[in-house]
């Protein structure tokens, strides 16, 4: 079972939710970039459980352990690096009905099919969200690549159970609408509690998700991710495009299900003459000044922020009784899941969402860089 993507910068993940640990190797890092480790601590503890009402109470240190691929001075060193994260607080006995009962909404029954009973049950596995956090750091050390570049990755919760965040200013490609852009990733720096813009959006979204904890439910949200300081013609056309690959490492996050890029599906009720983004010259060159497409054409980076929207589906696994089968009886049965859940996943999805996009954008540039314009660390490397 394959659990990789990439193409120039390869990224593998193991392990499983119980598993004693989890990890990623990732191959083709530039060498020569001094990783940050306070700065990867920060990333991997917005992701880490236990930080809120939103989150599952598992406690879990997140600190990822680099075993290779650093050299002497902490700089990638051109070997494949790997990294180690312990699992140190799993209570798998709270999955033991879940080898008979599956889970509505999971993948306990589709593994079950495929597997016949070899799976790994306890805390969902190889499929819990538990292994978004060696993507994480993976991507964390992508983002830290990319930031030598002056490329910049935020992404913030842009919607939980149809309460709305001030969504970024990524369709407009005017220099006053991409400084605005820019002071609303400034304003996601360091924040605490829920990553939105709009303050006052938080409290509403803290309430919907207290009322679907309480009624032993879960509900759903949207995570809008945006990049900026890429140059323009990175990617390929067809199935290399940029879109592709930020999609697929984008359903590497286990509850995504769909993505749309810059106007997305709203693209589709509009005519040309409004979705077509109009070119104007900025210092000599030509730029689009709107940026319904997202910031890439035919599978390529126009230079225009990358713009990109993940549909979070509530948590699968509730303690409210659901419909499902025993599968050794062969009767039906009602399942109240219990155990430590997220009431709502998508706020945990966020720093997940910059760091598959930093990995994807990374490997983009690596493998089909414009012409002439290959990467390379900048001044901040080390």
């Amino acid at each position: 079972m394959p659990s990789s993507f990439g193409s120039a910068l390869r990224v593998s993940v193991f392990g499983q939710s119980h598993s004693e640990a989890i990890g990623c190797v990732v191959e083709g890092l530039p060498s020569g970039l001094l990783v940050d480790m306070d700065a990867l601590g920060r990333l991997m503890a917005r992701r880490a459980p236990g930080q809120g009402p939103w989150a599952t109470p598992r406690k879990e240190a997140d600190l990822p352990r680099i075993v290779s691929g650093l050299n002497a001075d902490g700089a990638t060193c051109g070997a494949p690096l790997a990294l180690v994260i312990e699992n140190t607080n799993t209570r798998s006995g709270d999955y033991d009905e879940l080898r008979r009962v599956p889970r509505p909404g999971h993948a306990d029954l589709s593994a079950q099919l495929k597997w016949h009973g070899n799976q790994d049950v306890p805390g969902g596995g190889h499929f819990s969200g538990r292994l978004t956090a060696p993507l994480c750091a993976a991507g964390g050390i992508a983002l830290q690549a990319l930031a030598t570049r002056g490329v910049r990755v935020r992404a913030h919760l842009a919607e939980v159970a149809g309460i709305r965040d001030e969504p970024f200013e990524a369709l407009d490609n005017s220099p006053d609408a991409r400084a605005r852009l820019q002071r609303q990733m400034d304003r996601l720096e360091g924040r605490h509690g829920l990553p939105v813009i709009d303050d006052s959006a938080e409290g509403a979204m803290l309430a919907a998700i207290d009322e679907a904890r309480r009624g032993l439910d879960s509900v759903g949200g949207v995570v809008e991710c945006v990049a900026t300081g890429l140059p323009a013609g990175m990617g390929s056309p067809m199935f290399d495009g940029l879109e592709n690959s930020i999609a697929r490492a984008a359903f590497g996050i286990p509850a995504v299900k769909g993505i749309e890029f810059g106007r997305g599906f709203g693209a589709a009720r509009l005519r040309g003459s409004e979705d077509n983004d109009p070119y104007r010259l900025e210092g000599g060159r030509p730029v689009p000044s709107t940026n319904n497409a997202g910031g890439a054409l035919g599978g390529l980076s126009t230079g225009a922020a990358v713009l990109f929207r993940l549909a979070v589906k509530p948590t699968s696994s509730i303690g409210r009784p659901q419909d499902s089968v025993d599968l050794v009886s062969g009767e039906p049965a009602r399942l109240g899941v219990r155990g430590r859940h997220d009431p709502c996943i998508a706020p945990r999805a966020v720093p997940v969402a910059e760091a598959v996009c930093a990995l994807a954008l990374l490997d983009s540039w690596l493998a089909f860089p414009p012409e002439g314009a290959q990467f390379s660390l900048g001044e901040g490397r080390d």
